[in-house]
């Protein structure tokens, strides 16, 4: 097992993703399909998307050469942070259903082959992602746990309903996926033309429910450092927090004057140019930007 990826984050992972996508399941089921759910996206087409990605990771994590999409394989390799719009645009079109209740269905469904397949992969193992990129299997799964609880969110800010995004839950994301990614090999995820800083930059991520991080970011490319004296920026951050605001759900004004997120160090001010380089795939952007949080 690796050091970062042990026994009680797999089962954390694995746990919440089935709890997650239960409530997902039973919110897109009672909400009007036809409410939009994000500027672009109804209720109805930002469930599509969830379910087409769990259906995708199906295969992933069983490490299938085949995909539901064959189309897409392509534009999914040659992805990148800014071109994520374009592709989920893509899948929608191969992916035509919209049924609340089938797609509710068919989630549950491709999230107990995910449990049932990764049950018997090792979680550290690396498999193709976004990108080509590669993602450890229990990255995967802590994916897609938060696409269910950000676009979860979505769906209940637009239609008035209860909706939590648990903070350990958050923070398997950061542990699992992109620290994991990052490790590994990121690809040319962020290969899209943005001037990179003209000096080192490293900053140290700390939560009460991730591991202590560093991430440096040198000629273009990021990488896992050690988290020492070197470190410019350091960040406290709550986990659902952090993702909300990386996503375009939080400002980081909001964030700040919450307390949810605390930035100090030797050179804050660097931490916005690290920011403008190391950036996520986004989906698409709520009707209006979140300024509040239920956790």
């Amino acid at each position: 097992m690796d050091e970062l990826i042990t026994y009680g984050k797999w089962a954390s992972v694995r746990g919440s993703l089935k709890a997650a996508t239960d409530r997902f399941a039973k919110l897109v089921s009672i909400v009007d399909p036809h409410a939009m759910a994000t500027r672009e996206w109804t209720v109805a087409e930002t469930a599509a998307h969830v379910t087409a990605i769990a259906s995708l990771y199906t295969c992933v994590v069983r490490g299938d050469v085949t995909t539901p999409f064959p189309e897409l394989a392509e534009p999914i390799l040659g992805a990148n942070v800014d071109t994520v719009s374009a592709l989920n645009e893509l899948a929608f079109e191969h992916f035509p259903e919209r049924d609340p209740v089938v797609l509710a269905e068919r989630l549950r469904g491709d999230v107990r082959e995910i449990l049932r397949a990764g049950a018997e992969a090792d979680p550290a193992t690396p498999v193709p992602w976004l990108g080509d990129a590669r993602v450890p299997v229990a990255g995967v799964l802590a994916h897609l746990l938060n696409e269910l609880l950000l676009h979860g969110w979505d769906i209940a800010r637009a239609t008035r309903t209860p909706w939590s995004v648990p903070a350990r839950d958050a923070g398997l994301f950061f542990d699992l996926f992109l620290i994991g990614m990052i490790r590994n090999d990121y690809g040319h995820l962020m290969d899209t033309g943005t001037p990179a800083p003209p000096r080192r930059i490293t900053v140290g991520f700390h939560s009460a429910h991730t591991a202590p991080a560093a991430l440096a970011l040198e000629s273009g490319r990021v990488s896992v450092a050690e988290m020492g004296p070197q470190v410019d920026a350091h960040v406290r951050f709550d986990p659902a927090a952090l993702n909300l605001l990386l996503f375009g759900r939080m400002s980081r004004t909001r964030a700040a004057l919450t307390g949810k997120v605390a930035v100090w160090g030797r050179r804050p001010w660097l931490l916005p140019a690290f920011l403008r380089f190391v950036r996520l795939p986004t989906t698409t952007v709520p009707r209006s930007r979140a300024e509040s949080i239920q956790v």
